[in-house]
């Protein structure tokens, strides 16, 4: 985009509130069904196979999904996702009203197609902000839509927790589609530059390649991402097990998982606010390899609490410092990427790195309920902060990791 064009600020600006609006009512449902979940079957299997489900269309589609956002209409891919998501809620309701309870079949199917979704709108969100903001402001407007996703995951559980206690679950669900008519409201008139033509025909295999090409050619993002898809592996079981080990081992209630989930988001608010605020460090993979060792260290030693109300007051705090530090991964990491392709480009290259790091997340979701049933779900998280530790020890041994963004500060400035 050109740095020149005036007027920027508040479109970007109701770009954030539309995606605040749409976000915070489907994180709402989403943790609604999850809980829901936890509490009819308090099985950890259950809850590992519904995180796998959404999962799987990330790893699955997103290479092929890359190409085409680089050429369709932009606008359209934030929409329709959205529109999916509220058919079926309106489907789950429907349901609920008239058998008087959600078959898990038809729960697991939702949550594969919210997925599908969200494999088109999250990739499509990372790919739009550099067009539409000077390219010295990308990290300072990753770091406001950090904020505005941690805004949407302190409200969205203590908000969900409330709302799931009073009312039924068939009309909470139906605030996917409230949400997503205000929210799309708004985005009409958010202007988002059209795609440049790339070339005569849409080979998505080609495209595809390209983007792998374009990936592993670029050395230290790729270690980046290797180093990414380990900790993935290792890190999802442990994410997946939230409401049980609240609910189950720290023996808490609906309102605890929910607190739990706002107190995390509220460090990554904090963390993004001071990215946006203070964002422009001169070697950004500093901060980033940071918060792999303060997350290790957190999420291990939470697994170590004991099994009581006094070891869930620490595991409230120790909580909130590893969502201070996940805001330094995932927003500057994503800055960092943007800046190094074209914007005409990035779909391709986004699609298949989110493939990547997501790639290994089934794979260790897969022996997550069996293992958390064998060894307890605490065990999880010692396993996870053991495996972040050694991902941010891996990344500051790689000389071409560690240095990254130093070279691509200086490959910009030529």
């Amino acid at each position: 985009m050109d740095s020149s064009i005036t007027h920027w600020r508040p479109n970007i600006y109701l770009f954030l509130t539309s995606q605040f609006l749409t976000g915070i009512t489907s994180m709402i449902v989403q943790y609604a069904i999850i809980w829901y979940l936890t509490k009819e079957t308090g099985s950890a299997t259950v809850l590992s196979f519904a995180t796998i489900l959404g999962m799987l269309p990330m790893v699955l589609l997103s290479p092929f999904v890359g190409p085409l956002i680089d050429r369709w209409n932009k606008k359209g891919l934030l929409i329709v996702p959205d529109i999916v998501a509220a058919l079926f809620a309106i489907i789950l309701s429907i349901s609920g009203t008239f058998f008087n309870a959600f078959p898990l079949w038809l729960i697991f199917i939702s949550l594969l197609m919210r997925s599908i979704a969200q494999t088109f709108q999250m990739p499509t969100i990372q790919a739009v902000i550099p067009t539409m903001v000077p390219e010295k402001e990308i990290t300072r407007v990753n770091g406001q839509l950090g904020m505005v996703q941690s805004a949407n995951m302190i409200i969205a559980p203590a908000l969900g927790a409330m709302l799931f206690a009073i009312i039924p679950m068939k009309f909470l669900i139906l605030l996917d589609v409230l949400g997503a008519a205000i929210g799309i409201g708004i985005l009409l008139f958010v202007k988002i530059p059209s795609n440049e033509k790339i070339d005569d025909a849409l080979h998505v295999l080609h495209s595809t390649k390209l983007g792998v090409s374009q990936l592993v050619k670029n050395k230290g993002l790729w270690y980046i991402t290797l180093i990414g898809a380990a900790f993935t592996l290792f890190y999802m079981p442990c994410a997946s097990m939230y409401p049980l080990m609240t609910m189950s081992y720290f023996q808490g209630t609906v309102g605890q998982a929910g607190l739990i989930e706002a107190i995390y988001s509220a460090g990554m608010l904090v963390g993004g606010t001071i990215i946006g605020i203070f964002g422009n460090w001169k070697n950004r993979m500093i901060p980033v390899i940071a918060a792999f060792f303060i997350i290790g260290i957190t999420t291990g030693f939470s697994g170590l609490l004991p099994g009581n109300q006094y070891g869930f007051l620490w595991f409230v705090v120790l909580n909130a410092l590893a969502g201070l530090a996940t805001p330094y991964f995932n927003t500057l990491l994503m800055a960092m990427i943007q800046q190094s392709y074209p914007p005409q480009q990035l779909g391709r290259v986004l699609g298949v790195l989110n493939s990547l790091l997501s790639l290994t997340g089934p794979l260790g979701l897969i022996f997550a309920g069996p293992l958390a049933d064998a060894i307890g779900v605490e065990m999880l998280f010692v396993i996870a902060g053991i495996s972040a530790v050694a991902a941010g020890i891996a990344a500051w041994i790689i000389p071409v990791v560690r240095n990254y963004d130093l070279q691509l500060q200086a490959r910009l400035k030529k």
